[in-house]
C-alpha cells in the first residue's frame, strides 16, 4: 500500500511540475483575473490530489487537469454576480513612475485589444482555440477533456481559426 502511495505522490508531483503553469494560463485565460486565476489552478491541483488519494485511476492526466480546471472556471462564473471588494481594491492607488505607467497600459492595451478579439467568438470555438494555441493540447486531448471526437475537435479549430482571422482582418482595417 505504501508503495502505491509513493507512486501516486510521484505522478502527482511530475504532473503538478509539467501542467501547472499552463493550468494557470488557461484559467487566467477564461477568468482574466490572476488572482482568480491562482486559486483555481490551486483548486485543480486539491481536487486532483484528492482524486488520486482515494485510490482513483487517471488514464490521461492531462486531460483530467482540464477537465477539472473547466469545472472550477464553470462554478466562478456562476458565484460571479457582482465585482468583490478585491476587484476594487486591485484597480486602486499605485506609485509609479509615468515611463511605468505608459508601458503598463501599452500591454495592457495589446492584451486587451487580444482578449477582446478572442471573447468576440463563440465561447465553445473560443475554448478550443485556446487551449489548442495557447495551451498547446493535442486535439486528442482536446477531446478527452471536452468529450468530443477528434474529428468534432479539428472542425471547431478550423472554424474558430477562421472567425478569429475575420475579426482580426476587420479590427486592424
Amino acid at each position: 500500500m505504501n508503495e502505491m502511495n509513493n507512486k501516486t505522490e510521484k505522478v502527482f508531483m511530475e504532473s503538478y511540475e509539467e501542467f501547472s503553469d499552463a493550468i494557470f494560463r488557461y484559467a487566467f485565460f477564461q477568468t482574466s483575473n490572476r488572482e482568480v486565476a491562482l486559486d483555481i489552478a490551486q483548486d485543480t491541483f486539491i481536487k486532483t490530489w484528492q482524486y488520486l488519494q482515494k485510490g482513483e485511476e487517471i488514464e490521461n492526466i492531462k486531460a483530467f487537469l482540464y477537465r477539472v480546471a473547466k469545472n472550477l472556471i464553470i462554478d466562478y462564473r456562476r458565484k460571479k454576480k457582482s465585482s468583490s471588494l478585491d476587484e476594487i481594491m486591485e484597480t486602486g492607488l499605485d506609485f509609479k513612475t509615468d515611463e511605468d505607467i505608459e508601458e503598463e497600459k501599452q500591454k495592457e492595451f495589446e492584451k486587451q485589444k487580444v482578449i477582446k478579439t478572442i471573447d468576440q467568438i463563440d465561447e465553445k470555438y473560443k475554448e478550443i482555440v485556446l487551449m489548442r494555441y495557447v495551451e498547446e493540447m493535442s486535439i486528442k486531448e482536446i477531446g478527452e477533456t471536452l468529450g468530443l471526437s477528434d474529428n468534432h475537435v479539428s472542425v471547431m479549430i478550423h472554424r474558430g481559426v477562421d472567425k478569429l482571422k475575420k475579426l482580426l482582418k476587420d479590427y486592424n482595417e
